[in-house]
């Protein structure tokens, strides 16, 4: 009863593409057999390589023999190419696979009398009811190879002492060190107190500049929103022109205004006869700086998604709570804020990760300054990912900052997916039609 199931998958799981070309689909069958060919004619050149590169990471050096310079093994390149051929090797498995079940299938349809689709047929089902899923493949790929892979070779960093001065490829090779590099960032003086005191500035900053923003942009969107406003227009398209205008430039002129030697504002204060500020190369002020000049950017996007939840908002709601008597702060409390806050609280966490890692505002204002003589290669107004961007391209430290990357997203990760789980947007998501 099974002869054309059983026989179709015994062929496809011997080579790929006999199944279908016993099912008599030749051209998908040869689509097949090719890939294969080429798939293995690939990993004959290049398997083994793959898993000696991938448990070494190289073993010669490049030396100098007789006054010239002789190359040898890059450990950077041989784990890149190694992780290359993985992956092929992954999508090689599934696509094997997926011949063996369509084998199968098919071998069952014709074991009930059912006609075999051609190729023409065939190409006719997937357009017709499979387009969404082929039409992915493409982009998904991509995906695989420029965003998937890309992440997991930062995280194979992690696990190397890939950094200067030692370890620089080509001249030297790199090693697996284990969970070497995440000890020393946690535990060695000179790296722990580096780490901990970023991470707590990260964290503040964060919490502040996403409050602020958020709250300060609350109270405009309510101010405008009030009955008595007029040239409501006009106030919305002056407060939002911070937000229209590119944040580079925003950022830059806000750093020549504080500037503590020539920007304007100190000079405002000097011809009132108040002395001036050190607003960048304090570390205080420099923290306080930054806060207000990301509300000054960050203030007119909350206000307009703010402004869009209170159009929504029922106004028999507010009138029967006249009716009832409430004051306009119990209004506020009971209709007006539970509202906003059930639309917006997915989109304030996304602002509160979009914060951890806002690093236009701290790079462009401060650069990380002013210069912190405890830390090592990080300013005070330093975040972990604007460390990273230093350990990564002014010190070459790349086991470190992949490290760093990852603490990055354990922590961004694992709040955003806590705080989600515990909105009544998530918890009362049914309710909304």
């Amino acid at each position: 009863m099974n002869k054309h199931r059983n026989n179709a998958t015994i062929l496809s799981i011997l080579a790929m593409g006999l199944g279908q070309l016993y099912n008599r689909q030749f051209i998908k069958g040869i689509i097949f057999l090719l890939f294969e060919a080429v798939s293995g004619y690939y990993f004959i050149n290049n398997l083994g390589r793959t898993f000696w590169g991938i448990f070494t990471l190289g073993e010669v050096p490049r030396r100098l023999i007789k006054g010239k310079w002789v190359d040898g093994d890059d450990s950077i390149v041989i784990l890149v190419t190694s992780l290359i051929t993985l992956i092929f090797l992954a999508i090689f498995i599934i696509a094997y696979v997926m011949n063996v079940k369509d084998a199968r299938n098919v071998g069952a349809d014709r074991d009930q009398g059912k006609k075999v689709k051609n190729f023409r047929e065939s190409v006719r089902y997937v357009l017709d009811y499979k387009f969404a899923q082929a039409f992915l493949t493409i982009p998904a790929i991509g995906i695989l190879f420029f965003t998937v892979m890309p992440i997991i070779f930062m995280v194979m960093l992690a696990f190397t002492n890939y950094s200067a001065p030692k370890h620089i490829p080509p001249a030297m090779l790199v090693d697996w060190v284990g969970f070497d590099t995440f000890k020393n960032l946690v535990a060695l003086k000179t790296w722990s107190h580096t780490f901990y005191g970023v991470l707590t500035w990260t964290i503040i900053w964060a919490v502040l500049s996403t409050v602020t923003t958020y709250f300060g942009g609350m109270l405009v969107a309510l101010l405008i929103n009030q009955k008595g406003i007029k040239f409501k227009g006009l106030w919305r398209t002056i407060l939002i022109l911070p937000y229209a205008i590119p944040q580079m430039i925003s950022l830059l002129v806000m750093r020549n205004m504080f500037n503590g030697q020539f920007g304007p504002i100190n000079q405002y204060l000097q011809y009132f006869g108040l002395d001036g500020l050190p607003w960048l190369t304090d570390p205080f002020w420099a923290k306080v700086t930054v806060i207000v000049v990301n509300m000054w950017v960050g203030i007119p996007v909350s206000m307009l998604l703010i402004m869009g939840v209170l159009t929504t908002i029922p106004k028999d709601l507010y009138e029967a709570a006249e009716v009832d008597g409430a004051t306009g702060f119990q209004k506020f409390r009971i209709i007006t804020l539970p509202m906003i806050l059930f639309t917006t609280a997915p989109i304030l966490i996304t602002q509160f990760a979009g914060n951890i890692n806002n690093f236009n505002a701290i790079f462009l204002l401060t650069n990380g300054n002013p210069v912190n003589g405890d830390y090592q290669y990080a300013g005070s107004t330093d975040l972990l990912v604007t460390w990273l961007y230093k350990l990564t391209l002014d010190q070459r430290k790349y086991n470190m900052a992949s490290a760093v990357g990852i603490i990055i997203f354990l922590i961004i990760a694992s709040l955003s997916i806590y705080s989600y789980r515990r909105t009544k947007s998530f918890k009362e998501e049914d309710m909304i039609q």
